[in-house]
């Protein structure tokens, strides 16, 4: 669990944090963007290698070779001078990163043979994420306010001393008895096709469809595509693409990915709006969501019985009916939300959201072999990294450019000012920070409505992307019991 509620504060610390990172470094939008999205990018491009590492290696061994990097790395981060060091270090943070997460579900998956048990352990496993999320936002509410934006990154230390103790003692060493050789073309190819795919997402969500900005998409499907047939080539392969064969697995798989990028979208732009619109503190805002993210908690844990008796096809799209109904309130109600809607909006999008992924998450693992649990548990894992990156390459790109397009600037900025302010919300606040009075009311006033113009887009862009995974849990899954 450990593990978990790391990965899970770290997500939602940082998006409570970027309005002190903005106002320190002063990034520009994309600067901005770049530092949200290479960590979930560097990790999703690895998981899968790292999850067949662990199925040769050892699950336990390379949880811990992960979380020593990860803690060193997160107290350089700590300190990063410049952006340009902290998305560095948030790049190495992926890298280590990789190394947890498959191995914690891939442990659970070795460990609890009955599926009852197995399907309690993973609901409890799925709310690490959710009391992550919960307390990130109090805890890095607490240390926005009396230390330096560097002080959540130091989070990681006091959950990863007790890790690096009590796993050899208390996790049993779990592997695939019959581990092929590491294919290092493979780790290569799969990182190839992720980083060049991702980027042109940003790129057209920012450009449109332009040659410079497709270029790079469809370079890295057609690495995804030498991926994959050298995968049916290889006698035993990194990732076994039999498993996908099973509309279970596949069908749990792409509901996690329009789920979680629904999700980590909409975190984007209203830590932001709590934050820089309504001026909230860092805690006040993260207090917000903690009663949404209680009820992802509640409702990971009571589908559990529920998922005994009711089919996957059912349950899971009436979950997700659940958080559509939440982005569609934020959508309706626009730049006029309060922070009341949005804890009522946050509370459906927690209930549906926890319930739909416990029985997903469910689903992968019992979909695969107990020797291949690694490679399965990388794949779910890949599903809600690459969620996590495009929710803020597509929503957040949109709503960068949205308010670059509608902020009116005036006259008497500086070219240096200028920039800062017409790149991000963040950059506008640093900047009304140094001006007179009357100025600053007026770039305030006209970057807040720039920011709000995007909301109401992207949170329709979040209800069709609940509703497309609705629509894929309904007939994928509808062999599955």
């Amino acid at each position: 669990m450990l593990p978990v509620l790391l990965i899970s504060i770290d997500n939602t610390v940082l998006n409570f944090a970027l309005p002190a990172i903005s106002t320190a470094t002063r990034p520009s939008g994309t600067q901005l963007l770049w530092m949200i999205d290479i960590y979930p990018l560097v990790l999703a491009g690895l998981l899968v290698a790292m999850g067949s590492l662990g199925d040769r290696v050892g699950r336990r061994r390379l949880l811990l070779i992960g979380a020593t990097g990860f803690g060193l790395v997160s107290i350089g981060a700590a300190f990063s001078p410049t952006i340009e060091w902290l998305i560095v270090a948030r790049a190495v943070l992926g890298f280590f990163g990789a190394m947890l997460m498959p191995s914690t579900l891939s442990l659970l998956r070795s460990t609890f043979t009955d599926r009852d048990q197995r399907r309690l352990a993973i609901a409890i496993w799925a709310t690490g994420f959710a009391a992550g999320s919960a307390l990130g936002p109090v805890v890095g509410g607490i240390l926005l306010e009396h230390f330096a934006w560097g002080s959540v990154f130091l989070l990681a230390v006091p959950l990863l001393v007790p890790l690096l103790v009590l796993a050899p003692v208390l996790v049993p060493e779990s592997r695939d008895p019959h581990p092929g050789r590491i294919d290092v073309p493979s780790i290569g190819l799969s990182l190839a096709t992720m980083l060049p795919t991702v980027y042109g997402i940003k790129a057209i969500a920012q450009h449109g469809v332009t040659v410079p900005s497709v270029l790079p998409v469809v370079i890295g499907l057609v690495l995804g595509v030498l991926f994959v047939r050298r995968q049916l080539r290889l006698p035993v392969p990194m990732l076994d693409m039999s498993l996908f064969r099973a509309g279970a697995f596949s069908g749990a798989v792409v509901v996690n990915l329009l789920s979680v990028t629904a999700l980590v979208g909409c975190l984007f732009f209203i830590s932001q709006h709590l934050q820089l619109v309504l001026g909230l503190s860092p805690l006040s805002a993260g207090l917000v969501l903690v009663p949404g993210l209680a009820a992802m908690i509640i409702a990971g844990l009571l589908v559990v019985p529920i998922a005994r008796r009711v089919r996957p096809s059912r349950v899971v799209p009436l979950a997700l009916l659940v958080s559509a109904s939440g982005f569609a309130l934020i959508a309706l109600s626009g730049a006029t939300i309060d922070s009341v809607g949005i804890g009522i909006a946050f509370v459906l999008l927690g209930v549906g959201i926890g319930a739909a992924e416990t029985v997903s998450n469910e689903l992968i693992v019992a979909s695969a072999p107990a020797e291949k649990a690694g490679a399965a548990s990388a794949v779910s894992e890949t599903a809600y990294e690459l969620g996590a990156v495009l929710g803020t390459a597509i929503l957040g790109t949109i709503l960068t450019a949205s308010y670059r397009q509608a902020v009116q600037l005036p006259d008497t900025l500086t070219a240096a000012q200028q920039h800062a302010a017409g790149e991000t919300l963040g950059g506008a606040v640093s900047v009304a920070s140094d001006l007179p009075a009357e100025t600053a009311a007026e770039l305030l006033d006209s970057a807040r409505h720039a920011f709000d113009s995007g909301v109401g887009l992207s949170a329709w862009i979040g209800v069709a992307l609940v509703i497309a995974a609705v629509v894929v849990a309904a007939t994928a899954l509808r062999r599955a019991r």
